[in-house]
Parts: C-alpha cells; structure tokens; sequence
C-alpha cells in the first residue's frame, strides 16, 4: 500500500510520520485489497482548541473511504480516523 502525506500549512514532524505510518500500515491487517492511502494534515483556522484536521481516504475496489475528524492533536485526530476506517473496512470484508 502506498502512503502519501500532505500537511496544510505545516510541516509534520518525524515522531508524527511515524505514527501515521505505524497506524496506516495496520489497517492492511483488517482489509487486505487497500491500493493507496493519502493523509492530509490541516490546521483548522478557528479559535477552539481543537483545531486538528486528519483527513484519510484509503482507495480501495468500489467506492473509496473517506474519514475526516478533528481534535486537540494530529495524533488524536488520526487515531480517530484510523479506528473509524477500520470499522468501515471489516463491514466492507463482511459484505464482500
């Protein structure tokens, strides 16, 4: 699988790309047919403390799938995003 990471106005540091791609990768264990994953990191422009976007579409056979949340932290946020994916994953495995 290949994973691509943008970040919006910011520049991810390396504890943060390795947790993407520590979480990323394990998403393969629970759906094995994943082509490409893109990351987008944002910043959102608001005065609330939770202000951290992470954005996954994960490409897959059919309709791709795309989970979005918002926190306190990128990491949050994409463990957030990561739980949900997985969620959508098995119950496309089951419907397969």
């Amino acid at each position: 699988m290949k994973i691509t990471v943008q970040s919006i106005g910011l520049t991810p540091h390396e504890p943060l790309e390795t947790h993407i791609d520590k979480k990323v990768t394990k998403l393969e264990t629970f759906y094995d047919k994943i082509h490409e994953c893109k990351v987008f990191l944002k910043v959102e422009n608001t005065s609330d403390r939770a202000n951290k976007t992470a954005e996954v579409i994960l490409a897959v056979p059919g309709e791709d799938i795309v989970v979005k949340k918002t926190s306190t932290t990128f990491e949050e946020s994409l463990d957030l995003c990561v739980d949900a994916a997985k969620k959508l994953l098995i119950k496309k495995k089951e419907m397969a």
